[in-house]
């Protein structure tokens, strides 16, 4: 009997080590699973779906059922072989994962849109290191058959102009089926495809080819707005499409001075704002900017490559939105574009994914804490009740 009791008073230590331990490890697990998936979740569930007028020829009931809900978003900047340190990818694609896969499933959009520069390297990659970022993208952006994933061409995925080859192009386009001068249309709704890298004006092959398909696009839109005289031959054979008016989508900017006019709290630093553009480069060129201008009259323009967000007017009255970028290595702050888009009307909202900083602070808060446990656990730190309840003792003893 006597035996059986002291095994007991022995055990007791080693069971509250082992319920202390478990306790650690549920703190820990819990902080972890907040802060890599729930947190995710808590954020993008506050986003909604912008409302907007569905047009006056349609009925109340159609109105839902004709909006086009898209997603929008740029500058994923996966990762290279050559720059991308083996921690750093994992982070930074885990983070934009957790993010799209997150808004795929709350938010169920119809269609994605990507703005150019999906990959950091695209303009050095081999084949094996394109082929393993192309994996990786695929894993990092799966989608549902009932959503429509649009990559758009950038840069960084083919290099800027001086770079670009038609090998690279070509890479590009075989996996992602772009085409510069491509029109997609969805639910009556026209989406112009440009390669803005190929809008450098030089004539090169690719620009010839690219530009060439953007005029006969321009074209046919035209023709189908009637705003060409439909007794010419050229517009009576040509193919119908939807009335809309398109919307351009690009990497590259229209040609402003800056972003000294761009506000909100993902616009870019003050420090940076008033820094000039460069054509060609920051920008696309006054010249190629007013042929875009020209040949498509669009209603809105969709673009990336700043990595920081702007609203600016072009000839009074076509609005161009500058999307920041997905990626938190870029920003502190990345978010989409939400819009609900109809063929006569649009309506854009923003959504920002949640903070890089809010995230590290609540690890050091936890770190913190469960430092601040174990000392107290092993009677290294006193804990606050015991404190107290000493110096409540001492005073009366006074």
């Amino acid at each position: 009997m006597l035996s059986s009791s002291s095994t007991t008073v022995k055990n007791f230590p080693l069971k509250r080590r082992l319920c202390f331990l478990l306790k650690l490890v549920c703190f820990v697990s819990s902080v972890l699973i907040f802060c890599e998936f729930l947190i995710y979740y808590v954020v993008i569930f506050q986003c909604r779906w912008p409302d907007v007028k569905g047009g006056a020829y349609m009925g109340e009931e159609e109105t839902s059922a004709s909006v086009l809900k898209a997603i929008i978003l740029a500058d994923t900047h996966l990762l290279g072989e050559i720059k991308g340190h083996w921690l750093d990818k994992l982070r930074r694609e885990w983070q934009m994962e957790r993010s799209f896969q997150t808004a795929l499933w709350l938010l169920q959009p119809d269609i994605v849109f990507i703005l150019g520069d999906v990959f950091d390297e695209g303009k050095w990659s081999s084949p094996q290191a394109w082929a393993d970022d192309v994996r990786r993208f695929q894993k990092m952006f799966k989608h549902p058959v009932s959503t429509e994933l649009v990559v758009i061409v950038g840069n960084h995925d083919i290099g800027f102009h001086y770079e670009m080859t038609t090998y690279k192009v070509n890479r590009f386009e075989k996996v992602f089926n772009f085409t510069s001068g491509k029109l997609i249309t969805r639910k009556g709704i026209n989406f112009v495809l440009v390669n803005s890298v190929a809008m450098e004006g030089d004539g090169c092959a690719v620009c010839r080819t690219s530009e060439a398909k953007l005029m006969a696009l321009s074209h046919k839109l035209n023709c189908s707005q009637q705003k060409l005289n439909h007794s010419n031959k050229r517009c009576s054979e040509m193919e119908k499409l939807p009335a809309s008016e398109p919307i351009l989508l690009q990497h590259y900017p229209l040609y402003r001075k800056s972003d000294a006019e761009c506000t909100g709290e993902d616009s870019a630093p003050p420090e940076e704002k008033k820094i000039p553009f460069k054509e060609k480069y920051d920008v696309l060129s006054q010249e190629a900017s007013q042929k875009l201008l020209w040949w498509f009259q669009p209603r809105l323009i969709l673009s990336g490559h700043t990595h920081s967000a702007c609203e600016v007017l072009h000839a009074g009255n076509i609005p161009e939105i500058s999307v920041p970028s997905f990626s938190w290595r870029n920003r502190n702050n990345p978010s989409f574009i939400m819009g609900s888009i109809t063929p006569t009307d649009f309506s854009l909202q923003k959504c920002f994914l949640p903070f890089e900083s809010r995230v590290f602070t609540i690890y050091c808060a936890a770190g913190a804490l469960l430092v601040i446990l174990v000392l107290a656990h092993v009677q290294l730190l006193t804990p606050p009740f015991y404190f107290a309840q000493r110096l409540i003792s001492k005073h009366k003893a006074v």
